[in-house]
């Protein structure tokens, strides 16, 4: 059997910035608004009020004008990366490129850092690890994105 790559070799982000825009909205679950003011130093209300709207029951990080997440800053990349939501942790191990090979095939054409040789059932086996190692499978689906998988594929 041939030996399977670490997430690190199947992805490595070129901070293009390609994930972090678009009209779907970050969703921020409890968790990640905790992170997300501890490492901006602000209150629940003080994060939700300044850079948060909700969508239904599901907090999402605002958009900026640019149509890039308010924390994206090109050059520069992620400016909370350290307290970033769990899809943003999560990318490119979405739920639809792990069980749909032709989803990580536009993935790929989309995003400059995934490998673009790897094949479908490494990168789900890999991603899947890598999700289940940083805790970032989801719990609560009202709350949580909808690219983040439950359990196995």
């Amino acid at each position: 059997m041939e030996k399977c790559s670490s997430e690190d070799t199947i992805f490595a982000c070129k901070m293009c910035g390609h994930c972090c825009r678009g009209a779907g909205g970050i969703v921020v679950s409890p968790s990640d608004l905790e992170r997300l003011s501890a490492f901006l130093q602000l209150s629940h209300e003080e994060v939700i009020n300044r850079y948060g709207e909700y969508s239904g029951k599901k907090l999402k990080i605002r958009m900026g004008d640019d149509d890039y997440c308010i924390f994206f800053k090109a050059g520069l990349g992620c400016t909370v990366h350290p307290g970033k939501p769990s899809i943003c942790r999560a990318w490119p191990f979405f739920r639809g490129n792990l069980i749909d090979p032709e989803s990580l095939e536009m993935a790929k054409d989309f995003c400059p850092g995934i490998q673009q040789d790897v094949r479908h059932e490494e990168f789900a086996q890999v991603g899947l690890a890598y999700l289940k190692r940083e805790k970032l499978l989801a719990n609560d689906p009202s709350r949580e994105a909808n690219a983040l998988i439950m359990d196995e594929v």
